[in-house]
């Protein structure tokens, strides 16, 4: 990427996060709530900054296909508060017991382990309050395929096999099986709101789009194994080397740093590959996959 194109994408996301970011300071904003302590706690854990990608990517998805920001502005919210969520619980000592997030305090460590486990819980019912009320004429779609990418068979079950891989020698195969769903099922239905929020879209297209969610994804997991490598915690915002000192599989440790390095330049030409359908509509995304692996944090 040109160091022109790499400004405007810088641009254009950080337009894209502010818009978001007022959105969700919208459904977190304070009223009337019996919990004054708990919305603080979800305020905290939101609005603290953040790459924003999963939203990004609504946005870029729905645009493709013709779709006005306005109507892909609660989506891509959504899928921000669920993926907040899943960080706060991911956070916590039963967990993977981490300290810092983007840079601060993690929410229990703000606030305390029984708040920061309701927060989560909070963060996760809001994402589905919001896309029900949304108005949007496939909201029922969306709210169904939010929920398959966050649970058993998606998010969530991608952590619990994370978790029990911890001091376990596993294949490239097997890694690659946590990280497509922890990681790779939540990218994939932000790509799926965002086309779902259009006026028209296509089996063709949704198939391409998860095609390319799934690259994407797994590309995302293999730099963020690279940087927790070689990038500091300052950078990172959060405990660089945790992931070796925890014991957990990563590509790096499996496949050797230029390797893995290869892997993810090959991952994205999947995904560039998979946009073809959209043709120049698809530049976007196009330019946030390569974005994912040149990222410093």
């Amino acid at each position: 990427m040109s160091a022109s194109d790499s400004e405007q994408l810088d641009t254009l996301m950080s337009v894209l996060r502010e818009r978001v970011a007022q959105r969700l300071d919208t459904l977190l904003a304070p009223g009337s709530e019996p919990a004054p302590r708990l919305l603080e706690a979800m305020r905290y854990s939101v609005l603290g900054g953040g790459k924003r990608l999963r939203p990004i990517l609504v946005y870029a998805a729905g645009e493709a296909l013709g779709a006005s920001r306005r109507d892909l502005d609660t989506p891509a919210a959504a899928v921000e508060l669920i993926h907040a969520y899943s960080l706060v619980h991911d956070d916590l000592p039963g967990m993977d017991d981490d300290d810092l997030r983007r840079g601060r305090p993690t929410c229990h460590r703000a606030f305390d382990e029984a708040t920061a486990l309701l927060a989560g819980d909070a963060l996760q019912t809001l994402a589905f309050e919001a896309l029900a009320a949304s108005g949007q004429p496939r909201a029922a779609a969306m709210v169904a395929r939010l929920a398959g990418g966050a649970g058993h068979a998606g998010m969530a079950g991608g952590q619990a096999l994370d978790l029990a891989a911890v001091g376990q020698q596993l294949d490239v195969e097997a890694l690659m099986q946590i990280h497509h769903h922890k990681t790779g099922a939540l990218i994939e239905a932000s790509l799926s709101l965002g086309a779902l929020a259009a006026p028209e879209v296509s089996e063709a297209q949704l198939t391409a789009l998860a095609r390319y969610g799934r690259a994407v994804g797994l590309a995302f997991q293999i730099q963020d194994d690279i940087l927790d490598v070689t990038a500091s915690t300052e950078v990172l915002g959060k405990t660089q080397g945790a992931d070796a000192l925890r014991d957990k599989p990563t590509y790096p440790a499996l496949l050797g740093l230029d390797e893995a390095q290869r892997r993810a330049r090959g991952l994205l030409d999947d995904a560039l590959a998979a946009l073809a359908v959209l043709g120049e509509r698809g530049t976007l995304l196009a330019a946030l996959a390569r974005y994912v692996i040149e990222r410093r944090h």
